[in-house]
C-alpha cells in the first residue's frame, strides 16, 4: 500500500505483469493439452521424464550411493526409471510404426537417446518437435 504513495505508476505496471503472467499460463496449457493428446506429445512428455530421471541418477543417486554410501535414492529412483524406460522405448516404437518411420533415418536415433544422458533433450529438440501432429 505504501508502495502506490511513492510510485503512482504501479497499478497499471502490476497489471502489465499479470496479463502477460495470464497470456504466458495460457499457452503453456494449451500446450500440455496438445501433449497429453497426441501420440507425438506424449512421447516428448515421456522423453523428458525419462532424460530427467537419467540424470538424477547418474548425477545425483549413483554418486551418492558409491561415494557417500546412501543408497535410498538409487533404490527408489532405480525402478522409476526402469519403468520410465520402458514406457519411452515402447511408445517409440508405436510413434514410429504410427509415423512410418524408417527405421534406420528416425526410429534407431530416438531408441539410442535414452542411453545417452541428455540425449533425449537433443532427440526432442531435433527430431520430435518438429513431427506435425494430428491436431496441426
Amino acid at each position: 500500500m505504501v508502495y502506490h504513495w511513492i510510485n503512482p505508476h504501479f497499478r497499471s505496471h502490476s497489471l502489465a505483469v499479470f496479463t502477460l503472467i495470464r497470456q504466458t499460463l495460457f499457452q503453456n496449457i494449451l500446450m500440455m493439452k496438445k501433449l497429453f493428446t497426441t501420440s507425438i506429445g506424449r512421447l516428448r512428455l515421456l522423453a523428458i521424464l525419462e532424460g530427467i530421471s537419467l540424470l538424477v541418477l547418474v548425477f545425483i543417486a549413483v554418486p551418492l550411493k558409491h561415494f557417500w554410501d546412501v543408497p535410498g535414492l538409487s533404490k527408489s529412483l532405480g525402478p522409476i526409471h526402469g519403468a520410465l524406460f520402458l514406457l519411452f522405448v515402447f511408445n517409440a516404437l508405436r510413434v514410429g510404426v504410427e509415423q512410418q518411420w524408417k527405421f534406420k533415418e528416425t526410429t534407431w536415433k530416438v531408441l539410442i537417446a535414452c542411453f545417452i544422458p541428455f540425449g533425449t533433450f537433443y532427440i526432442d529438440y531435433k527430431i520430435l518437435r518438429n513431427i506435425p501432429t494430428d491436431e496441426d
